[in-house]
C-alpha cells in the first residue's frame, strides 16, 4: 500500500448533539507519507514480514521479497499473490529468482531489447512459472480486491485505531 499519509486533524471534531451529526474539521496538518508492505498468510490469517518505509523502490521491494523468504527457511514452495505494479516485476526480481533457481543471467536477455527482460509482461511470464520455488500470481488490473492483503489493507484504512 503507497503513499499513506500520516495525518493529523487541525481541530478536534465536534461531538453530535441532537438533530445534529459530528463535525469533522477538513484542515489537517500533514507528516509526510508512508509505504507498506505485508505478506498475509491466507492458511493462519498472520501478517508475514511487513516493511514499513518512506520509499516503494524496486530494491525496496527486492529486499522485502528477501525477507519474507528467510522469514521461513523450511518452506519449499512459496506463492505470491500481488497486483501488476512495476515493482512487482522488475529486473531484479527476476535477477533473483534467476539466481535461486540456478539460471545463468546472460540467459535473461537485455531489459527493454530481449529475452525475458525485454518487457513487464515477459517478466511476469517468468514469475509466473509454476516449477519455480518462489510463483508469482498477478491479479488482473484493478482486481486488487481479490488479494487478500488489499482487503486488510482497505480493513485498516476504515478503521484507525484509537
Amino acid at each position: 500500500m503507497t503513499g499513506i499519509q500520516a495525518t493529523e486533524r487541525a481541530l478536534k471534531s465536534l461531538p453530535m448533539r441532537p438533530g445534529k451529526v459530528e463535525c469533522r474539521e477538513f484542515e489537517y496538518i500533514r507528516h509526510g507519507t508512508q509505504t507498506l508492505i505485508a505478506n498475509f498468510d491466507v492458511v493462519t490469517g498472520e501478517v508475514v514480514a511487513p516493511t514499513i518505509d518512506p520509499t516503494r523502490t524496486e530494491t525496496d521491494f527486492l529486499a522485502h521479497c528477501q525477507r519474507l523468504i528467510a522469514s521461513d527457511p523450511t518452506t519449499s514452495k512459496w506463492h505470491l499473490v500481488m497486483d501488476c505494479l512495476n515493482i512487482h516485476q522488475s529486473e531484479s526480481l527476476v535477477r533473483w529468482i534467476a539466481d535461486i533457481e540456478g539460471i545463468p543471467f546472460d540467459t535473461l536477455g537485455v531489459k527493454g531489447k530481449s529475452g525475458i527482460l525485454q518487457s513487464m509482461s515477459t517478466r511476469a511470464q517468468f514469475l509466473a512459472n509454476p516449477a519455480h520455488k518462489i510463483v508469482f500470481h498477478f491479479t488482473p488490473k484493478h482486481c486488487s480486491w481479490l488479494n487478500q492483503v488489499e482487503i486488510w489493507f482497505s480493513i485498516l484504512t476504515r478503521f484507525p485505531l484509537a
